[in-house]
């Protein structure tokens, strides 16, 4: 575990996008298996890496997000303009994860699509709205214990939720 810690501390942008890179590329497959109800690779080797690619650069404004709006929340917070939650508490993590999510998570959201958009040439906008959705019910819940966690352990604990959140879509849109 220390090995991890060291290599986050060391390499938080390269590690965060490693680690997206690799598990939220996961979740997606994981859906494509739950929705066709099998196991055959979903994706060529082609959108294989441009999946890779993507989420590698969501990692580094997921990862610039998890610092910026939590020196956000601590300035509202020493300028008595919101509770004063200690970091760490739950109060600060839930507070942390919801400025965070219904702020920059609709950004991120519109922008993963319009990257995925791009390898197939479509302007695919369907069900856009059941994403935003999931900032409400998965992000924030989600994201709330990520911000109880210590800090170099966000990002990766963000990336597997990626997963989780991936099995979940495909359970519920199985054909």
């Amino acid at each position: 575990m220390q090995t991890y810690i060291d290599w986050v501390h060391s390499w938080p942008i390269l590690s965060a996008m490693i680690q997206f890179a690799i598990l939220g590329t996961l979740g997606e497959i994981a859906s494509k298996w739950m929705i066709q109800k099998n196991f055959k690779y979903p994706f060529g080797i082609a959108a294989t890496l441009w999946k890779m690619l993507v989420w590698a650069t969501l990692a580094i404004g997921i990862k610039y997000a998890f610092k910026g709006f939590g020196g956000f929340l601590t300035y509202l917070i020493e300028a008595g303009m919101w509770p004063g939650f200690k970091e760490g508490s739950f109060g600060f993590a839930f507070s942390l994860s919801a400025l965070m999510n219904l702020q920059f998570g609709l950004t991120l959201v519109i922008l993963h699509r319009v990257l995925d958009n791009i390898p197939e040439k479509v302007k695919n906008w369907k069900n856009l709205d059941k994403s935003m959705y999931s900032l409400l019910w998965f992000w924030i819940p989600a994201h709330t214990v990520t911000f109880m966690m210590p800090d170099d352990l966000r990002i990766g604990l963000a990336a597997v939720w990626s997963v989780a959140l991936g099995l979940i879509l495909g359970f519920n849109n199985r054909k």
